[in-house]
């Protein structure tokens, strides 16, 4: 995927862009390759990226980390990286992967699902 779409939207709006994609599909067109992550609310939508996991997401846009690692570079403990990365995930910007560690257990990894996350708001 080249890039995840946040934005404030309204149900009409999601019909809109699904109705959108399916007639491009519909014409053998490519889709964009993006995906739309939408909220009502902007609140909520702010409450999910806060400064803290806005600075979570940079990290492992970059590169594939640990939560050792994250937790190491952002200066913060383990438990509190570990929660809002759980969060992250079940919106569907982050995949975490676990990964053998001869020796010293297991270790998660986790990377963006796209190099590119644009935010969006609509305050109306």
């Amino acid at each position: 995927m080249s890039k995840v779409v946040v934005r404030t939207s309204d149900l009409p709006g999601f019909f809109d862009r699904a109705r959108s994609a399916g007639q491009r599909a519909d014409q053998g067109l490519a889709l964009d390759g993006s995906v739309t992550l939408a909220f009502e609310d902007p609140q909520a939508m702010f409450s999910v990226l806060s400064d803290a996991r806005r600075r979570l997401m940079r990290e492992v846009m970059h590169e594939s980390k640990t939560i050792g690692q994250l937790s190491a570079c952002l200066h913060r403990k383990r438990s509190a990286v570990t929660k809002d990365l759980m969060l992250l995930e079940r919106q569907g910007l982050i995949v975490s992967r676990r990964e053998t560690n001869p020796g010293h257990g297991v270790q998660k990894w986790v990377q963006a699902v796209a190099p590119r996350i644009e935010v969006m708001a609509v305050l109306a």
